[in-house]
């Protein structure tokens, strides 16, 4: 489970419990974030580094028999680059996820943003922050303990910067012309009132050649924390498709 930008990997409610009640879990921190705060590296880099920790898991756990890789957003971003890398994974779910911004030009402007961002995080900290972000208009559908604002403090200023300036979506090569090749079942979850990802996820599923589409209404950005119940039974009806 690879959790989204600004969270950690005890932000996500109750899918952990539900999902771990049968299912072994390996939730991690991602690079510039919580207990990974210290290591930098851009999405290729951590689409690898995910693909080890996969790889000591299987090798300690003999009862593990498939492994599939869940992300939300920025994690959803690194899971789709470890899918389109082929590392042997054997199903992907992507939750507000996105293959990148398609023109040169709009890579641009998004860097310019993220480099903007991380500058203020480094001038104003973590705490200021982290509510400044939380007020903004993608999670303002959360309440205080979808929010996760304490687990957020986790995270330290220099290692959120260093994940805008090498992971932010302006710095990733679009995968739209590699969506095609991925060849694993993969379910692509958007939230019906988050309309930017919803029509992404709608051309995802076009593109992909084995995707199951599911669009969570009453539900943004977070649609896993906005509506958890249906996002936990998308999940697990799809994990029951997985031989």
């Amino acid at each position: 489970m690879l959790h989204g930008f600004a969270q950690t990997n005890r932000c996500w409610g109750p899918l952990l419990h539900a999902l771990g009640s049968d299912h072994e879990i390996g939730a991690i921190d991602l690079p510039g974030h919580g207990g990974s705060g210290s290591i930098v590296a851009d999405l290729a880099t951590t689409a690898s580094l995910v693909s080890e920790v996969r790889a000591t898991e299987a090798i300690t756990t003999a009862t593990v028999t498939t492994n599939v890789l869940l992300g939300y957003s920025l994690g959803a971003r690194v899971a789709l680059i470890a899918g389109a890398q082929r590392q042997h994974f054997d199903a992907l779910v992507l939750i507000s996820g996105s293959p990148g911004l398609r023109s040169p030009e709009e890579r641009a402007v998004r860097r310019r943003s993220d480099e903007a961002l991380a500058e203020r995080i480094e001038s104003i900290g973590t705490e200021a922050f982290i509510d400044e972000w939380l007020a903004g208009p993608l999670f303002e559908h959360l309440d205080a303990d979808a929010q996760h604002r304490s687990e957020r403090l986790r995270n330290q200023p220099a290692g959120l910067a260093s994940s805008l300036r090498l992971a932010g979506t302006g710095t990733m090569d679009p995968l739209w012309d590699q969506l095609g090749a991925v060849d694993v079942p993969v379910l692509v979850i958007a939230g019906a009132d988050d309309a930017k990802f919803a029509s992404i996820a709608s051309e995802m599923d076009a593109l992909l050649p084995h995707a199951t589409l599911a669009v969570i209404g009453g539900a943004g950005h977070t649609v896993h924390l906005e509506q958890p119940s249906a996002t936990i039974a998308c999940i697990r009806g799809f994990l029951a498709t997985i031989p």
